[in-house]
């Protein structure tokens, strides 16, 4: 029996049928969630600037600003996290600004 998805990495994974494992670049987690690319970097850089201004909110087993940035994106465009709440202004789908 596989293991229950418990990172927003993995469940992101899992809802777009790859293994939960499997490290995306910020371009294809902005094509497969449905937001542009300008938002999902906006995201990342919010993520980055977190870990210098906010330090003591830094888990230890985070070595780097990217990894917190990546962590802030896929936590983003899970919803009903709190940073889809927090983001909710540039996690806007694609599709809906179109039709």
């Amino acid at each position: 029996m596989a293991r229950k998805p418990r990172t927003f990495k993995e469940k992101f994974n899992a809802k777009h049928g790859q293994p939960l494992d499997t490290s995306n670049s910020i371009s294809k987690i902005a094509r497969l969630s449905g937001i542009s690319y300008k938002n999902a970097k906006k995201i990342f850089e919010k993520g980055e600037g977190a870990y210098f201004t906010n330090p003591e909110s830094v888990r230890k087993s985070v070595t780097s600003p990217q990894q917190w940035a990546y962590s802030r994106l896929y936590a983003s465009v899970t919803p009903g996290s709190k940073s889809s709440k927090v983001d909710k202004d540039l996690v806007v789908r694609v599709k809906k600004r179109n039709t």
